[in-house]
């Protein structure tokens, strides 16, 4: 057995251990912390869902398709291989869905290719930036998004070069 596989077992193991010893109450604990998260859920919940609502819009209105293909060649001038365009622009909209397209530019290209290695350097070095930000900003009243995601968007963009140019050279 690994080693690692044991540090959350065992984590939740001390946990008990020392709530039993400082005579807490675990489950009216557990139970409390719950109902403090139902707020939170509930204040998230519009963000999260409109963000999945356009990020399914994205792609079955065919603008994905659409921006791939427009995009194509400004990528290949950049060094990302146009095969990852579209899990390029789905990334910071959808992890599943860029999942999904990960593992069918790997079953087309085969893993050991350098466009697969470019894929998932483009998949790893990026977040699902509007995800992250409906979460985040759903909780604060600070409301100007636009500066905060559009550095994100930068930042990611500019990993998937040097992740794509480190591939050319591994």
């Amino acid at each position: 057995m690994k080693y690692p596989a044991l540090i959350l077992p065992v984590l939740f193991l001390a946990v008990f251990v020392y709530a039993l010893v400082k005579k807490v109450k675990l489950y009216d604990s557990f139970t409390a912390g719950v109902k403090e998260a139902i707020p939170l859920v509930v204040s998230i919940f519009p963000y999260l869902a409109a963000i999945l609502m356009l990020s399914e819009l994205f792609e079955q209105s065919g603008l994905s398709r659409i921006l791939t293909n427009a995009l194509a060649p400004a990528f290949r001038f950049l060094g990302i291989p146009p095969e990852i365009a579209k899990l390029v622009l789905m990334k910071p909209f959808s992890g599943s869905g860029s999942t999904a397209l990960l593992s069918e530019i790997m079953a087309t290209y085969g893993a050991d290719s350098y466009i697969a290695r470019c894929a998932c350097v483009a998949y790893g070095s990026s977040e699902t930036v509007f995800y992250i930000s409906a979460v985040y900003f759903a909780g604060i009243k600070y409301k100007k998004l636009a500066k905060p995601v559009l550095i994100a968007l930068f930042v990611n963009f500019i990993t998937v070069i040097l992740g794509c140019l480190f591939c050319r050279f591994m």
